[in-house]
This record gives C-alpha cells, sequence and structure tokens, in this order.
C-alpha cells in the first residue's frame, strides 16, 4: 500500500490519518507537541485535538519532520493557514522528488494575501505544480474520524495527480470527486469560513430562517465573484468546495467559525476568545486576508467586509448589520463576470 505522511496532527489531520489507515495504507502523522504524538502512538487516541475518538493502532506519530516525510508516496499538509508557508518550507528538505503534495487546508495568508498553492509554490519550489492537489468540501472532522458519510473535492492543475489520490482515498463512507479547478476549490474553502462567522452572528441576534438563508446566499455570490477574478471556475462554486462546505460550515454545530459569530454577537471580543481556544477558527485570519484581496482585485465583497471590520477594526455589530442591510438595490448577478 501507499506510505502517506500526515503533516499536522490537528482534528482535522488526525481524521485524515485514521481515514486512511482504515483503508490500509502505511500512515505516519507529525505531531508540534510531544504529547500529541507520544498520545497518537502509545494510546492510539488524540484527546487534545479529537477527544473519544479510537484511532487505528497502527498509525505511528513523532515531532520529527524528517521521521515523517522522508520515503512517503503522499505528503498531505494541515496546518492552520497561516503556518503553511513555515510547516511546509520545513518539509521542503526532506520531501522525496516522485512524492505527491496535498494540502488539505484551508485559508488565504495574511499579509501576503496568497492563495495556499502560491505559498506553497514558494516553500516548496521543487514541487512542480502538477504534483500538488488540493482537498477540500463539508467535513467536520469528527464525523470522519467517526466513519460518517462523507464526500470530498480533491483538486490540481490537469487532473492527473487528483484522480491519483482520489483513487488512493475513495471509500463508500468517504467519496471523492477529481477537479481540474484548484483556484476555485481554495477560494471557496477559504470564503466559506467568513460567512459562517456572519451566519454564527445573525443567528445569535435572532434573526431567523430568512436571514441565514440570504447571508449563505449572497456568500456564495462573493466567494464566486472572487474566484472567478483569480481565474476559477464558477461552476466549481456549485460544488463541494463551494455550496457544499458554505451549507456546512454555516449551519453546523460543530464549526468553529460559526461559533465565533455566536460569540461576538453575545458580546465576546474576538482576539479574547480565540486566545481562550486551542483549535484555530479559520475565518478569522481569512477575514483579513479575504478583505484586503477583494479591495487589491476591485471585487465586491460586503459581507466580507463588514466581517473583517467587526473581527480586526472593532465595528460594533449593528452598525455592520445596518451597513449590509441599508445597500443599494442591485442585480442579483451583479458583479459576477
Amino acid at each position: 500500500m501507499t506510505t502517506f505522511a500526515i503533516v499536522g496532527a490537528g482534528a482535522w489531520g488526525t481524521a485524515l490519518a485514521s481515514h486512511a489507515a482504515r483503508l490500509g495504507h502505511t500512515v505516519r502523522i507529525w505531531a508540534l507537541e510531544p504529547e500529541v504524538a507520544d498520545e497518537i502512538t502509545r494510546r492510539h487516541v488524540n484527546s487534545i485535538y479529537l477527544a473519544d475518538i479510537a484511532l487505528p493502532e497502527t498509525i505511528r506519530a513523532s515531532t520529527d519532520v524528517a521521521e515523517v516525510v522522508v520515503g512517503a508516496d503522499v505528503v498531505l499538509l494541515v496546518p492552520p493557514s497561516q503556518h503553511l508557508r513555515k510547516v511546509a518550507a520545513g518539509v521542503a528538505r526532506v520531501v522525496a522528488r516522485s512524492a505527491v503534495v496535498v494540502v488539505a487546508t484551508k485559508g488565504i495568508e495574511e499579509g501576503t494575501l496568497k492563495l495556499m498553492s502560491e505559498v506553497l509554490a514558494e516553500a516548496l519550489p521543487d514541487v512542480p505544480a502538477e504534483r500538488v492537489a488540493f482537498l477540500s468540501g463539508p467535513t467536520f472532522a469528527l464525523e470522519v474520524a467517526r466513519g460518517k458519510p462523507t464526500d470530498v473535492v480533491i483538486a490540481s492543475r490537469g487532473m492527473a495527480v487528483a484522480r491519483h489520490v482520489q483513487g488512493l482515498l475513495h471509500a463508500p463512507l468517504f467519496r471523492v470527486y477529481a477537479s481540474a479547478d484548484p483556484i476555485g476549490v481554495q477560494v471557496g474553502g477559504a470564503v466559506k469560513n467568513v460567512m459562517a462567522v456572519a451566519v454564527g452572528a445573525c443567528d445569535a441576534l435572532d434573526f431567523g430562517a430568512n436571514a441565514r438563508a440570504a447571508v449563505i446566499t449572497r456568500g456564495l455570490a462573493e466567494m464566486t465573484r472572487l474566484g472567478v477574478r483569480l481565474g476559477a471556475n464558477p461552476l466549481t462554486f456549485l460544488g463541494m468546495a463551494g455550496v457544499g462546505d458554505l451549507i456546512l460550515t454555516c449551519t453546523g454545530e460543530l464549526s468553529r467559525n460559526r461559533t465565533l459569530g455566536k460569540q461576538i454577537a453575545a458580546g465576546a471580543d474576538p482576539k479574547t476568545y480565540l486566545a481562550s481556544k486551542r483549535s484555530v477558527a479559520e475565518g478569522y485570519y481569512t477575514a483579513d486576508a479575504a478583505y484586503g484581496l477583494a479591495q487589491k482585485l476591485g471585487v465586491e465583497m460586503p459581507i466580507t467586509e463588514n466581517v473583517y471590520y467587526v473581527l480586526h477594526r472593532g465595528r460594533p455589530l449593528p452598525e455592520a448589520v445596518r451597513a449590509l442591510l441599508e445597500r443599494a438595490h442591485k442585480d442579483e448577478l451583479h458583479g459576477i463576470d
């Protein structure tokens, strides 16, 4: 079978490691924390990031990235988006020339405003784009780890690598669709987290089901505008990385980003709230980067803009709501080229 190196032992990385091991692949996982690596190898659990889940006993974990990555056929990167550059640079010295690299991180890098594909191209310059794929879709790590039915999408330039990894990970309870649109898959996976913050706030304010549906739909329009401007296929946003992930993250009780929005509506300071959590709510960082990228490209993204101002500039939530509700009327497909 294939040897998988999972770089990142958070909830999502651990769930993917568990799935690959259940399929019979050799799985090694890199953890930042020694206690996490030790627990995965010795006790076959990850109580910090994925509590109450028994992991396959064949998984081995280490804090030594070389021990995990050297000789692996597939290197699956799963760090938070703001750490992908550093983690990928550490992998660069030990990844095999023949290895396939799969990115399961969802986000846009703050400061540079770059997609994960652009970050990876700089951090892993010796790995050609044709050997890189991006995994996304509506996935709660806990449900994947429990073996509940899940559909995902994997995208790569030319689709050859996407189809290769599809064959390795596809299973009756983990259906993998292949795509030739890595840009669209990345944009959908990133922007949906921002929309989940907005929906969480709306739900906490008891705005009702109508408002929730409106934010989700207009959020889809925003991610489509941005994606199309970057060269994505607009139909991608009707698939797993678009509508699928958007619905899950905006409505699911396990959504960290939706929970962040609810906490803000209850009066919490976003920085203080996030500092108290071990897991990352990517929407906080992506709101900053997506708003900056939209400004740079001249893309209209009013929900993203107001989430950014609430999270990073201290705009009062009632003011943000008013700014959105009082916007001038538009044609429904306005701004989607």
